[in-house]
Order: C-alpha cells, then structure tokens, then sequence
C-alpha cells in the first residue's frame, strides 16, 4: 500500500487555505512553513499535520538557516512535494527542492517565474513581444537605452510582486538619481519603457507542458495606476471567442511554453498599446493575487486552489481531467475603506456573488451571463464604492496581502 504524499507547504502571508484543504481531502500530510507572526493565524488546523515557522520578518530569513530548519525537519519527514503559496516563496520552495532532491522547478527554472529580468530575456529569446528594457547593471548600457528608448520609464525590483516597488520616471537626470539611490542594491532592479494602454491578465491550469484551461481578464484600470494614483481595483473576463481573447490566449501559451512550466498554476500579464499590439509584461507559477480566482471561478465554476491541488497529488502517470466549464461573465471591485467595517447591506443586485470581508476594505464579485451587465454593474459600483467607501493609501515598497 503506497504511503500519503508529505507535502510541505510554505506561506509568509495568510492565504491557500483551499489548497491546504484540497490536498488534506485527497490524502496528503500537510506541513506548513510560516512566519513566526502568522503562527496565530486562521489556517485550516484541522488540514494540517504540523506547522512550523521561522522567527521575525520573512524578509531576514536566510537561505542557510531555511534549509537548515527544513532539512532538520527531514530527519523524521520524507517530503515528497513543496509547494509555495506566493510568489515571495518561490526561491525558498526551489532552493529547497534542490537541496533535498525533491521533483518540482529548481533555482534556473524558478527565475523565470520570478525574476523580471529572466522572464524578458528568456521571452525576448523565443519571439515574444516585449516592452524595450535593460539591466541596472552596466551603465553604458543605461546611457545608450537612454538615449535611444523615449521617455517614461519605469524602474522596476527584479523581484517583487504586483506594483510594489515601481518608479515612473521621466527624464535621464531624474532616472539617474534613482539610479543612485539604489547604491549596492542597484542590479536587483531593470529599466522598461512604460507603454500606456490596457492590461491584462490571462490565469491558467497547465499539466503536462500544456495549458489545459486558461481564462483571459482585462482590469478596468492598470495596477500601476492604482497603486500610486489612488482608484479601485477592478477586473473582468473579456468576451469569448473575441480576437483579443484568441490574441491573448495564444500568446499567453507561448509564455508559458517559454517559460518551462510542466504542471500547475499560472498568473500572467500583458498590455495592449493603442496601436492594438500585446506585449508581455510578467508571468508567476502561482495562484493570482487580489481575490482573482474568486472571480475567476465565479465565471467559470473552476477553483484555481483545487485544481493546482489535484495536479499536485496526482500519482505519477496519471492524466489530470479539467471539471466542465461554464462560461459565464465575471468581474470584481476591491477598494480600501474609510470605515474599519463598511457596511455594504445597501449592495443588493442579484449578481453580487461574493463579498469581502476585511477590516478596511470593501469588495465584491459579480456574476452574469452577458459581458454588457457586468460591464454595467462595474462602472456603477466604482462610483458607488467611490463615494460611500473609498480611501487611498499610496504604495509600498513591498505588498502586505
């Protein structure tokens, strides 16, 4: 009789508890590797054999002492997969793998999934669209990309998650002093031309070196606009059978292919500029942020969490078979609050599907059969968010959920 798979989970934000679920009801020990401040956290206890954590900030644990806990941990533990729950868990998960032998994408792998400048080189390598970019390395190159590439730019962490982290910039003296700024931290970030248009997201199941399933998303306004101007987040799946959904899904699966991933989940993201061209901006071997799969499965009826889940703990050999797939139309709105607990009781549209519930945030998820209702409802509700709840904090350095 073959032994449960020992899966070693690892989190430095709260969030997978569907995962962590998932692969308790399909048979798995679950261990789970956190911050010494999430240790008291909510998470699905009754899901988990063990939880362990590191003490202070996930940011000043070192690669050394990690694998030191975790191979500690092996004396008594065969772990069989490790899986990281955000994308500030990937390198741990892989410098992990490599150091106990574990299947799953190692250190190289793993920078393509992570590391901004790995991915435009790598994408850049195989024919996909990208913005101009290069390096804060040699600073030759700087002034030549300078001189050639027009004005703004942004300045962007190597690796960091959503907006956290970006400058616009726009003219070499300013872009020179941030440059300088930066000081021996400098070749952690690169220089992109920023390109106005619409951005979008396409969110993927892959199994086998193949996308199985992929759904294509636009947001109403670009994250970056978001995070630093103040406004809502907002999101919607564009409609079916489209030519800029067939655009985006057929160049989303040439990232994907580029990029390596063999099985599992991705969140990848493009912009359109307004003479109608898409270029890839990043990808993640990760479930989405801000509540996307929520609105994904709202449209959909697949749980991202799941089936990242079932593809995990699948036994070696065996085919992995997609759920049916509805195709109705979703969208979501996420606004910080003024109030510690808004009170929506007011929102009453039948297409309201899903409610946050977060101290200082409001949120909600609509779902319709016809793209032109969700349409109406987003733009309603921005402007009803907007003027009964909406704050603004600008960005950090770092995201904090």
């Amino acid at each position: 009789m073959q032994r449960p798979l020992n899966m070693l989970c690892i989190a430095t934000y709260f969030k997978g508890e569907t995962f962590l679920r998932t692969c308790r009801q399909l048979g798995c020990r679950i261990y789970l590797l956190t911050t010494e401040k999430l240790a008291g956290a909510p998470w699905p206890r009754e899901a988990l054999d063990d939880l362990f954590y590191l003490p202070g900030e996930e940011q000043d644990w070192k690669r050394e002492d990690v694998i030191k806990a975790v191979s500690y941990l092996a004396r008594r533990i065969r772990f069989d997969r490790i899986v990281p729950l955000d994308d500030f868990d990937l390198e741990k998960a892989a410098y992990l793998r490599e150091h106990l032998r574990v299947p799953g994408l190692g250190d190289t792998r793993t920078r393509y999934f992570r590391d901004k400048l790995a991915m435009r080189m790598q994408a850049q390598e195989q024919g996909i669209p990208v913005p101009p970019f290069v390096p804060v390395l040699y600073h030759d190159d700087i002034r030549t990309y300078t001189e050639q590439v027009p004005p703004p730019w942004v300045l962007k962490p190597r690796s960091s998650a959503s907006a956290a982290g970006i400058k616009k910039l726009h003219d070499a003296a300013t872009l020179w002093e941030a440059i300088a700024a930066l000081d021996a931290e400098q070749s952690f970030y690169l220089i992109e031309q920023f390109i106005p248009g619409d951005v979008y997201h396409v969110d993927s199941i892959v199994f086998d070196g193949r996308v199985v399933f992929a759904r294509a998303h636009r947001y109403l306004d670009p994250p970056l606009q978001v995070a630093h101007e103040g406004g809502l987040f907002a999101s919607h799946n564009i409609p079916y059978g489209s030519p800029e959904e067939n655009a985006l899904l057929a160049l989303n699966e040439r990232v994907i292919r580029a990029m390596g991933l063999r099985a599992g989940v991705s969140h990848t993201e493009f912009i359109r500029d307004d003479a109608g061209r898409f270029f890839f901006l990043e990808t993640s071997a990760r479930v989405g942020g801000a509540h996307i799969a929520e609105m994904l499965e709202a449209s959909s009826g697949i749980n991202l969490w799941v089936e990242w889940a079932r593809i995990e703990t699948l036994p070696r050999d065996t085919p992995y078979t997609l759920p049916p797939v509805r195709n109705d139309y979703a969208g979501i709105i996420i606004s910080l609050a003024r109030e510690e607990k808004p009170d929506t009781a007011a929102y009453t549209d039948p297409e309201i599907v899903w409610r946050l519930n977060k101290p200082h945030h409001v949120g909600l998820i609509f779902r319709a059969p016809s793209f032109d209702r969700i349409q109406t409802l987003l733009h309603e509700y921005m402007v009803r968010i907007h003027r009964d709840h909406f704050a603004f904090a600008p960005a950090r350095d770092r995201p904090t959920a």
